[in-house]
């Protein structure tokens, strides 16, 4: 079982303004019901709950909060019976941004809330780490949108499941050990981009495998879920792309290692494993 340990190390002003918001819903394709499914002591989504917890998010003296986003009464109750917030949200959002907004503007309708996190739900032992820094990408840089990326393995590549993203980092810091980095986002694809790269290629550029997680300007956000859906968004069936096509600025931080997902059966009892010996 992992522990809950708060992260003390990030300071409190860096956290203020932001709100977690982790979108849930039992319809899932692959794996119906999925975040009520259990992984160690707790609901895959409470996990995932913790890990923002974990990243100091939600804590007293500070004005960020965690907030999960969902469909379901059921999703809320196990939220709340584990010490979390829930807002439950219209069924039928064509997307997960649609009902984290949605969520923001009924926990937040004074708008003080400037920054949101949109962690997937289905993330359940993510590196907590990670989110303090996507929130310093996303403001140091002005950006409309932060989001992670990782070197990705060799059998990753040719993967349609697995986004790669185009990205340019600063002073030729290209190597993929690079943690830490920041750089906009040129293009994301299902198809191993950029040609050339990845097995000792040009310059031995990396191909970044994109982590679906973002951090947002509350007016980005705002923004994005009032346009149609776009063109290069319906070819690659990537809503990323529509901020692109509409001139919003996307940056990536490069992390060291992308978090294993849960789509299916074999990935939850991977998940499991994972939590049991953490």
């Amino acid at each position: 079982m992992r522990p809950y340990v708060p992260n003390n190390t990030v300071s409190v002003e860096a956290l203020d303004g932001v709100a977690v918001i982790i979108p849930a819903r039992m319809a899932a394709s692959r794996l119906p019901g999925k975040p009520l499914e259990m992984i160690g002591d707790a609901p895959m989504i409470v996990q995932v709950m913790r890990r923002a917890w974990e990243a100091g998010f939600g804590q007293n003296g500070q004005s960020s909060r965690v907030i999960v986003a969902c469909d379901d009464q059921r999703i809320a109750d196990a939220v709340i019976a584990h010490g979390g917030e829930a807002v439950l949200t219209d069924p039928d959002h064509p997307s997960g941004s649609d009902r984290v907004y949605e969520a923001l503007t009924a926990i937040d309708p004074e708008g003080t809330i400037d920054t949101v996190i949109n962690l997937q739900g289905d993330l359940p032992d993510i590196d907590a780490s990670i989110l303090p820094p996507l929130v310093a990408a996303l403001r140091d840089h002005n950006a409309d949108i932060a989001t992670p990326v990782a070197p990705a393995h060799d059998h990753e590549i040719p993967l349609p499941q697995v986004v790669k993203a185009v990205v340019v980092l600063p002073d030729g810091q290209e190597k993929a050990s690079l943690a830490g980095a920041v750089g906009p986002v040129l293009y994301f694809s299902r198809q191993p981009i950029p040609h050339g790269a990845g097995g000792g290629g040009a310059g031995d550029m990396p191909i970044w495998h994109h982590v679906g997680i973002y951090a947002w300007s509350r007016q980005a956000l705002s923004k994005f879920v009032s346009l149609p859906p776009s063109p290069l968004e319906k070819t690659e069936k990537l809503e990323q792309l529509r901020a692109l096509e509409n001139g919003m600025s996307i940056v990536a931080l490069v992390v060291d290692s992308a978090p294993g997902g849960v789509d299916t059966l074999e990935d939850l009892e991977a998940a499991r494993r994972r939590i049991e010996k953490s």
